[in-house]
């Protein structure tokens, strides 16, 4: 009996196409956000409805691919694209029209890239799973983001405030946290034969 390769999977798939659309959707995220000088009430309401969706199609397209056997090189590569593009547009966005602290965006941007180059330094000893830890992270980052990018009234400006506060503290531990795990996987690979 012969093994038959596995059937190539094709790349026209529908968790492709949503990470697609999230990719296209990100200029126009940014197009209503910056629209009417960035602090028009409708206009505002646009850009979060644009970033809502976005952040939907985040959630499903890895889902989908695991779940229909539908997983790609491409949607491997450009689904961390399109997550960081999201993320890191409206983080500068909120941050170039002053609604948000630089501080705030440098230490998120620095975090996100920083993991992600170390995890691909160190693929070839293992693969770092997002932790439970990493997806609390990334769905309070997207809360809060979308707490800031509402015309939210001055009285609730604190949700907004601890959100992103919370976000900060979690994209900081759970940075910490891969960083261990990636010097745990390179001690590994390179302790001597034969030592536990």
């Amino acid at each position: 009996m012969t093994d038959r390769p596995a059937p190539k999977v094709s790349l026209v798939n529908l968790p492709n196409a949503l990470t697609v659309l999230r990719l296209i959707l990100v200029p126009v995220f940014l197009l209503a956000l910056f629209a009417e000088g960035g602090h028009d009430t409708t206009w505002r309401w646009i850009a979060w409805a644009v970033f809502a969706l976005a952040a939907i199609t985040d959630r499903y397209d890895g889902h989908i691919a695991r779940k229909r056997g539908q997983v790609t090189d491409f949607g491997k590569i450009a689904d961390p694209i399109a997550d960081k593009a999201l993320t890191g547009s409206a983080l500068i966005g909120l941050s170039m029209l002053g609604d948000l602290a630089w501080w705030v965006t440098v230490v998120i941007l620095v975090r996100e890239i920083g993991i992600t180059l170390l995890r691909l330094a160190v693929i070839r000893y293992g693969v770092i799973a997002a932790s439970p830890g990493g997806k609390a992270k990334t769905f309070v980052q997207i809360i809060a983001i979308g707490l800031y990018i509402l015309p939210l009234p001055a009285a609730l400006q604190w949700v907004a405030i601890g959100t992103m506060g919370l976000a900060v503290v979690l994209t900081l531990v759970t940075g910490i946290d891969y960083c261990v795990r990636a010097a745990l996987l390179y001690s590994r690979a390179h302790r001597p034969a034969g030592q536990a």
